[in-house]
């Protein structure tokens, strides 16, 4: 058999890194030059034909693949009846939508939800939220979290410092403590059998108790399973814990699920593998299988801000309104329950391999 030898990036490619170099931001950090011509589920298309296994899902988007019939068809279907109409206005895909995130949300109360465009807009609608309800200003983030890099979000976000480089100051009150990444503790984990326990004692017994009064705290930012700070999950002691602490100081619990969310890890949201419901959760990337969505969704008794608090133009479209409904109804039917089984017999796989194989150090993960 002949394996045909790639020419990447070919001449296609080349000419439009050309083109693209002369006229669009530096600021992107391009990791390798493939030029998508057309996907089709897990496999893409450069403009030079040739043919890649996206392993990253459009980084954690395409929850149902690369164009997926029946979310094409929805889409084109709303489209042909319109394509937008201004949030001053209502439409149904909007309502079923906002029906539906209601009856999927990670807690039993009734909630309400904010629609926007990415997850860092989900992260700042949050932010604010939390700010008016509580009417407190100081915040708990974790290092190695990534929550976005518009100004409120990037004061929380600390998994890389380019990130941050040049833009202080940021969003004051953000007071970071360390994940509890049982790998690479930074605290002492000497006396503990759960790492999560060392990291909710020192946020009571150092943090609240030396620095910041947890009485002028409005919230605690966290993904339940760290992306960018390295696909960390949490020992089972630390979600149980971090929750006592909320609700022992008043303390809002946002959960940011825009990458670990929407069935990626066999459960339609993370948090729900330790049995904890937060109070608002942050969506986007997977739920509108690559059109532009996001949703802050909060308990119902603590949406309670007035009309013109917050808003946007493009939240809640009508096309990626549609797209999300089509999405939500194939992860709920098969795909949630795959990326379970799947990610089950990998970890199983990768487990075998470690004593035969020093370099791997730690394996990791939920799902897929």
């Amino acid at each position: 058999m002949t394996i045909k030898k790639l020419t990447v990036p070919g001449p296609k490619a080349q000419a439009l890194l050309a083109r693209d170099a002369a006229i669009i931001s530096p600021s992107y950090p391009r990791d390798y030059p493939f030029v998508m011509d057309h996907g089709r589920g897990s496999e893409v298309w450069d403009v030079d034909g040739n043919r890649y296994i996206d392993w990253a899902a459009g980084i954690a988007v395409c929850s149902t693949g690369h164009s997926h019939p029946e979310v094409v068809k929805a889409i084109q279907e709303q489209a042909e009846k319109f394509i937008h109409i201004s949030s001053d206005y209502y439409h149904p895909k909007w309502v079923e939508l906002g029906e539906k995130l209601d009856e999927i949300a990670p807690f039993k109360e009734d909630s309400l939800c904010f629609m926007t465009n990415s997850g860092t807009e989900s992260v700042e609608a949050a932010i604010k939220l939390a700010k008016y309800h509580t009417g407190r200003s100081r915040f708990i983030g974790f290092f190695g979290g990534f929550h976005g890099r518009t100004m409120g979000a990037l004061a929380f976000t600390a998994s890389k410092s380019v990130q941050r480089s040049g833009f202080f100051p940021m969003m004051g009150g953000v007071t970071h403590i360390p994940y509890p990444d049982p790998y690479r503790p930074v605290l002492n984990p000497k006396f503990y059998d759960d790492y999560g326990d060392a990291v909710i004692d020192y946020l009571e017994n150092t943090v609240f108790a030396q620095g910041v009064p947890p009485e002028d705290v409005a919230a605690i930012l966290v993904e339940p399973i760290q992306g960018e700070g390295g696909y960390i999950v949490p020992t089972k002691n630390f979600f149980p814990r971090l929750r006592e602490v909320c609700d022992k100081h008043g303390i809002l619990l946002i959960v940011d699920e825009v990458q670990s969310g929407m069935g990626r890890t066999g459960k339609m949201w993370a948090i729900q593998h330790w049995g904890v419901e937060p109070d608002i959760v942050c969506i986007a990337k997977g739920i509108a299988s690559g059109m532009p969505l996001g949703a802050m969704v909060a308990r119902k008794s603590i949406m309670t801000w007035p009309p013109g608090a917050h808003g946007n133009t493009y939240g809640g479209n009508p096309l990626s309104c549609a797209a999300a409904l089509k999405t939500i109804e194939l992860i709920e039917n098969g795909f949630m329950q795959n990326a379970a089984e799947q990610g089950e017999y990998i970890m199983d796989a990768l487990e075998e391999m470690m004593p035969r194989h020093p370099s791997i150090g730690h394996v990791r993960g939920k799902g897929l």
